[in-house]
């Protein structure tokens, strides 16, 4: 596993591709924070990372299934998967090397926005005075939500050889378990069912966690999603072997 972790992470940081990551990721949501109009700290005047964390989502809900949509898919068109499969390391372990260099992008990008809390810190009148507990709740779901965007992507790159479809399909379900359940949850069903509908998505698990309540229920959401598109990889995996 270790082997392919660091196998993938070179290959990332000996190319553009992490460095391209990290700097639209900060520059999106440095706009957004502190150049324009409607979103500026400057002019929202209270010291919160609200805009980070409403923006942060959309950028990586791109971003993530632009970095994950090679994982498999450059290895089947050039056909190094075959290869990779002759080592001596299992389906699992090949998918978790994957998925943890994935997530150290993620964690690369998320780290350099502790400077917008930094600024927001010492920004605040007092210095000082900012909801602390909610915003380590945000990075907690960001990095959760981020980390589930990987999992996802690595699902949509094992199913096929093209690069681009592997991205359109990382998007869409990004972008369906994100939002659908909450569009949902707005059509006149039942209340429970509507609860249902909106506990199912994951805007609302990040939401509380944003809140600085670190409910066992949102993180055992995430771990879950996380695992079942890991599993749903492996299966792709293995159907080699049918």
């Amino acid at each position: 596993m270790l082997t392919v972790f660091r196998r993938e992470l070179y290959s990332f940081l000996s190319s553009l591709i992490a460095y391209i990551v990290i700097v639209v990721f900060l520059l999106v949501t440095g706009l957004f924070m502190w150049v324009f109009p409607d979103y500026s700290l400057l002019e929202y005047g209270y010291a919160t990372l609200d805009q980070l964390f409403i923006i942060g989502p959309w950028v990586f809900m791109f971003l993530i299934p632009a970095i994950t949509m090679r994982f498999f898919s450059e290895e089947k068109r050039t056909g190094t998967i075959e290869l990779l499969f002759t080592k001596p390391v299992t389906d699992l372990q090949i998918i978790a090397g994957k998925y943890l260099a994935g997530l150290a992008l993620v964690v690369f990008s998320i780290l350099p926005t502790l400077l917008y809390f930094l600024s927001v810190y010492l920004l605040a009148d007092p210095v000082g005075n900012v909801d602390t507990g909610g915003i380590i709740g945000s990075y907690i779901g960001l990095l959760l939500l981020g980390a589930t965007f990987v999992s996802i992507g690595l699902f949509a790159s094992s199913i096929t050889e093209n690069q681009i479809v592997a991205f359109i399909l990382g998007l869409f379900l990004c972008f369906f378990f994100y939002t659908a359940f909450d569009s949902l949850s707005l059509l006149n069903l039942p209340n429970k069912t509507l609860l249902v509908l909106e506990q199912l998505g994951m805007s609302a698990h990040f939401v509380s966690l944003s809140k600085g309540v670190l409910d066992t229920r949102d993180m055992l959401y995430f771990a879950s999603l996380i695992a079942l598109f890991g599993m749903l990889t492996k299966t792709v995996l293995e159907a080699r072997k049918w």
